[in-house]
């Protein structure tokens, strides 16, 4: 036998070996499931997911409010979507208004790609945006949302939200050339590219909710950057999961992009995805452990521990929802 035939078959054994085991370890789900069920055993692997979040107690109030500002902005408004839900578990421990502002976002975020998907010419609503123009109902409701919270926030944090909404809109606009010439990311490339679609500024919104802005230089660090894209890779791989069948085979996916790159089966590729999501979550820990909170003084570090903690409760808060939401049934 040649060294060649040698290798071939030893590459084999363990590609097999390793589909057997991944098969094991993540099951069928059961006809009819959520395709969010695939993402339990992270409950048993990541400790910070292993408690369900306590649910804000004002969450009736909060989804009055968020119906409410909806429906007066234009936008549809669908109780079983539940983003107030989300909302309220990420900030449970804080007051009803910033769990509302940041629902009233979110809201406004996941019809913003809703739009994307659907229309034939998904960037026209972003000329809007950065315009600042409100022709359309989620031109409207972002000026309404944009008047209310950056108010709050000193000129330097609204130029790094709109460098956020830059970065989404070329991200977007990547994802759009992507599927008109049939490329497809390479799955190194692709966490990149989908903390631009995710919206990068929806973890600097958790500032002006909770009336808080973090400094400059301490934004700019290695561990709070480290920190929100860890966060922000969780959460969008996370949901990459749960969309899998809705999006029908589209190749921005974490899932499908293992499976095609990876020649996996989709059992295979949801466990590969599994095994990066827990990784993530570790960085997480690890950067909310580096912070330099000894170099501010005590009530900014106190308030910066907030936003953090708004950070840290997220995963678990973005699983709760994917479970019991409506929107990938």
């Amino acid at each position: 036998m040649t060294t060649t035939t040698v290798f071939a078959s030893v590459r084999t054994t363990v590609r097999t070996a390793l589909r057997s085991a991944l098969t094991s370890v993540l099951p069928l789900p059961r006809r009819g499931a959520s395709a969010a069920m695939a993402l339990l055993p992270l409950i048993e692997r990541v400790p910070a997911m292993a408690a369900p979040c306590r649910m804000h107690p004002a969450v009736y109030a909060i989804e009055a409010a968020v119906l409410d500002w909806a429906r007066r902005t234009g936008l549809r408004a669908d109780p079983g979507i539940g983003y107030h839900r989300m909302a309220g578990r990420a900030f449970a421990e804080f007051d009803a208004a910033a769990a509302a502002l940041f629902a009233q976002w979110l809201t406004w975020l996941f019809h913003l790609d809703d739009e994307l998907d659907e229309r034939s010419g998904p960037l026209d609503v972003f000329h809007g945006l950065l315009k600042g123009t409100a022709r359309h109902p989620l031109e409207a409701a972002f000026a309404d949302l944009w008047r209310v919270t950056s108010a709050r926030m000193s000129d330097r944090w609204r130029a790094r939200f709109a460098v956020g909404l830059q970065r989404q809109y070329d991200a977007c606009r990547t994802e759009a050339d992507n599927r008109a010439t049939g490329r497809m990311p390479a799955l190194e490339d692709y966490p990149a590219l989908r903390r631009g679609t995710v919206g990068p500024y929806l973890y600097d919104l958790v500032e002006p909710c909770l009336r808080v802005e973090v400094p400059a230089w301490f934004h700019a660090s290695g561990p709070w950057q480290e920190l929100v894209n860890a966060c922000s890779d969780v959460t969008a791989w996370c949901n990459d999961v749960a969309s899998r069948p809705k999006e029908r085979g589209d190749a921005h996916n974490f899932v499908v992009l293992a499976m095609r790159q990876l020649d996996l089966g989709e059992r295979e590729a949801t466990a590969w995805v599994l095994d990066r999501i827990a990784e993530r979550c570790q960085d997480m820990r690890q950067a909310a452990l580096r912070l330099p909170l000894d170099d501010l003084d005590l009530k900014t570090a106190r308030d910066v521990s907030k936003v953090a903690c708004a950070y840290l409760a997220a995963p678990r808060a973005h699983l709760d929802w994917l479970l019991e939401s409506k929107r990938y049934a």
